[in-house]
């Protein structure tokens, strides 16, 4: 059977990995970055440089001459927006592997963290108490150790199926009991190789939040896992241990996230999620 460090190490050897997302997160936290840095950031990856010259050139983002060049494209994008495109196109490569030990189909572990990412960054927005990129950036990538296991512990999903129905437990106790570690370790592993924020790998390997969570870092977490509950109740995408989510209510209570809030939320996501997917809302492969 794989060690934690067998899966990390396969996980980090594949080619595909959103190890440029936090560069790009770093150039837009200061103030004096110009559109030539981020355009010679994306232009250093031509999938990116492709997806984003294709969405400057969409109906949505569309209104003038078409855009020729990746600068171009960046300024009519604006910032904000190439990074959400961004991280979409570099984490949904990643997230493109086939793997089937969550009984996912295809394009669904894509699918099922952009909706956590959107609704994180929706509900950041509402309660003014993380800052939404960072909400949405968490979103996004804290479950990918997720990946990574499916990737080289197909073998074991039986084994750890069997030990959750015979103990009644979560999931992630029964990959502990099973593997000797779980999918919150390997994704706060691979979230610090590749050089993410402190506070995306700490909510990483805090899932779900619990009391070792830093202080500092229990609003992001809670936005987080407030997002998880959204996105499971919003269906698309979800594996299997998506419907043992056991919501932590004290915690979201604490930080502004209350049921009338989550309620409001949900049709946001649904408007931001199908303008993004489209038809690949709740099926197909997914990438950007």
């Amino acid at each position: 059977m794989p060690s934690l460090d067998d899966v990390c190490v396969r996980a980090l050897s594949l080619p595909c990995s959103p190890a440029l997302l936090p560069r790009l997160a770093a150039l837009l936290e200061r103030p004096d970055t110009d559109i030539e840095e981020l355009a010679g950031l994306v232009g250093l990856d031509p999938v990116l440089a492709s997806a984003t010259l294709r969405m400057a050139n969409s109906v949505y983002f569309g209104g003038g001459a078409p855009v020729e060049t990746v600068n171009q494209a960046v300024m009519r994008l604006g910032m904000r927006e190439l990074y959400r495109l961004a991280a979409l196109s570099l984490a949904s490569r990643w997230m493109a592997i086939e793997v089937d030990g969550y009984r996912w189909e295809a394009g669904d572990s894509c699918r099922g963290s952009l909706v956590c990412a959107l609704a994180a960054e929706a509900l950041a927005q509402a309660t003014g108490r993380v800052d939404p990129t960072l909400a949405y950036t968490a979103g996004l990538v804290h479950e990918i150790g997720k990946l990574a296991i499916a990737f080289s512990c197909a073998e074991s999903f039986p084994a750890i199926r069997a030990r959750r129905q015979e103990s009644g437990g979560s999931w992630i106790e029964a990959e502990t009991r099973v593997l000797g570690f779980n999918h919150a370790m390997v994704s706060a592993r691979l979230l610090r190789e590749w050089s993410f924020p402190d506070a995306c790998v700490a909510v990483a390997e805090h899932n779900p939040p619990d009391a070792a969570l830093p202080a500092a870092y229990r609003p992001l977490a809670a936005h987080v896992h407030a997002a998880q509950h959204l996105a499971a109740a919003f269906g698309a995408g979800q594996g299997e241990d998506a419907f043992l989510f056991r919501l932590n209510s004290g915690l979201l209570e604490e930080h502004g996230l209350d049921g009338a809030l989550l309620e409001r939320t949900l049709p946001q996501v649904l408007e931001r999620a199908t303008r993004l997917l489209g038809g690949r809302l709740n099926e197909g492969p997914v990438l950007f």
